[in-house]
């Protein structure tokens, strides 16, 4: 009989994208050390380009010094996959889980993401489905809704999932999204005709089709997320 897993969840609301960075920096190294159980982020980023590992510049298709007239950012990361876009109405992951303690390899744990995405999309009537080869994320059709990149440092993961429930469209447009080239982005708000509730909702429908795909078999929700993010701030 296994041992039951909790996921302890934290409501982050917007966050700047290096302030989350240094988070999941942390929290990794306290996953490492198992002083915390598997921990998921949920949040928003302020409009934010991000590139891999792969530094795939050349995907940026505005000079980076007009970003600022954009209202963007631009940060590099030591995740995989190619650039993407994070901003306002998109509802953010970052799982802080030890792989080995759920029986993951690198492979599954990416679709494990995809489910949730696809499990998520379903409750609104979309029909969306896992990329195909070299098109990580979720599509429906041959529209992406939803993104991946991933980090898995000595079996503990962090960086995520980006789902689009309804981003400002403008910005992909100075991107090539993921790198794939003449496909098009897209939102749940384009793709169904259900009337969505609140953001709030859809992240915490989002966190429980996440739970329910890694089989947790209790979800706790962070009291005061706000006082470790106003830890992060001391240490600067």
């Amino acid at each position: 009989m296994r041992t039951p897993r909790t996921l302890e969840v934290w409501k982050l609301g917007t966050v700047n994208y290096l302030k989350s960075l240094k988070l999941q920096d942390k929290l990794v190294s306290e996953r490492k050390a198992n002083r915390i159980p598997d921990t998921l982020l949920s949040l928003q980023h302020p409009p934010t380009y991000t590139l891999g590992k792969r530094r795939t510049d050349h995907n940026l298709l505005i000079p980076e010094a007009e970003l600022k007239s954009i209202g963007a950012e631009l940060h590099y990361t030591q995740r995989g996959g190619d650039i993407t876009f994070h901003g306002p109405h998109q509802a953010i992951l970052y799982p802080i889980l030890s792989l080995r303690s759920i029986g993951f390899g690198a492979r599954s744990y990416v679709e494990a993401l995809e489910r949730s995405m696809i499990e998520f999309s379903s409750l609104y009537g979309v029909k969306a489905r896992a990329g195909n080869k070299c098109e990580t994320g979720v599509w429906v059709g041959d529209r992406k809704i939803g993104a991946i990149g991933v980090r898995i440092s000595s079996g503990i993961t962090c960086h995520g999932l980006a789902f689009n429930i309804d981003p400002d469209m403008k910005y992909f447009e100075h991107i090539v999204p993921c790198g794939i080239a003449d496909k098009e982005v897209t939102s749940l708000r384009r793709e169904t005709d259900a009337q969505l509730p609140s953001e709030e909702v859809i992240h915490e429908q989002l966190v429980t089709c996440l739970a329910k795909v890694f089989s947790y078999d209790d979800v706790v929700v962070k009291e005061d997320p706000s006082a470790i993010l106003n830890t992060l701030e001391d240490d600067d």
